[in-house]
C-alpha cells in the first residue's frame, strides 16, 4: 500500500517526513524495549521516509532550475535591450 505524496506541497512534504521520521525513532526504541506486534512496520516507515526524501528532492531541484532559468532570462532580456 503505497500512500500517495505526490498532491502535497513542499512544506507539507518536510512536516510529513518529520512526523514519519519521529514515528520511526519511537518504533525502534519501543522495538529494543519490548514486543512489537508488527516488526515490518519499520521496513515500511523507512520506505516511506524514504519515498518522501525522493520527492522533496526532485521539488528541490525543480526549484533550482525554475530560479536558474528566471536569472537566465533576464539576463537574455538585459542583453537584448
Amino acid at each position: 500500500m503505497k500512500n500517495s505524496y505526490k498532491n502535497l506541497t513542499f512544506p507539507e512534504l518536510k512536516s510529513k517526513r518529520d512526523e514519519l521520521k519521529k514515528k520511526y525513532m519511537e518504533f525502534r526504541f519501543k522495538m529494543v524495549i519490548g514486543h512489537i506486534d508488527n516488526p515490518l512496520q519499520k521496513r515500511t516507515l523507512r520506505r516511506q521516509i524514504a519515498r518522501l526524501n525522493t520527492l522533496i528532492h526532485a521539488q528541490e531541484l525543480s526549484l533550482l532550475k525554475e530560479a536558474a532559468g528566471q536569472k537566465s532570462a533576464k539576463s537574455a532580456v538585459a542583453e537584448a535591450k
